[in-house]
């Protein structure tokens, strides 16, 4: 069986919110959507909500999944599941609580590809813009 990992999309204002991994680990210091791995027993949901809890310290609502794609990382194979997220507010003005994290940005999509981003997230970045771009379309 494949393990499964799940990426927060949150996109406001033209802007996608992205996160900056510690220096240390694999890929260490890269650009990342959030998330992590679904633990045995968890749905992808419950998977975003305590993720999103334990690295920012904030309670998401999980809305509709729009990407997903396969990777391999150290010989295993893995499936990786996006979804757009609603963070409870933006981290500007009430900055949210870091545990895995060095730094976060909400940047505009198009600016991603110009990042040192992790390679899992690279892979779905088409279908995050594909998404992005059908909301601004009104599809």
């Amino acid at each position: 069986m494949s393990c499964v990992s799940i990426a927060c999309i949150a996109y406001e204002n033209g802007r996608i919110f992205i996160a900056h991994r510690n220096p240390s680990g694999d890929m260490g210091g890269r650009w990342e959507f959030p998330g992590g791995k679904v633990e045995e027993g968890e749905t992808d949901e419950q998977a975003i909500v305590r993720e999103m809890s334990e690295e920012f310290g904030v309670t998401v609502t999980v809305c509709e999944k729009i990407a997903e794609s396969e990777f391999t990382h150290n010989g295993k194979v893995s499936q990786l599941h996006a979804y757009r997220i609603l963070l409870p507010y933006d981290g500007i003005e009430k900055e949210f609580v870091l545990t895995e994290h060095s730094g976060y940005d909400w940047v505009e999509p198009r600016e991603i590809q110009e990042l040192s981003f992790v390679d899992s997230d690279a892979r779905i970045y088409p279908q995050v813009l594909a998404y992005i771009y059908s909301l601004k379309n009104g599809k």
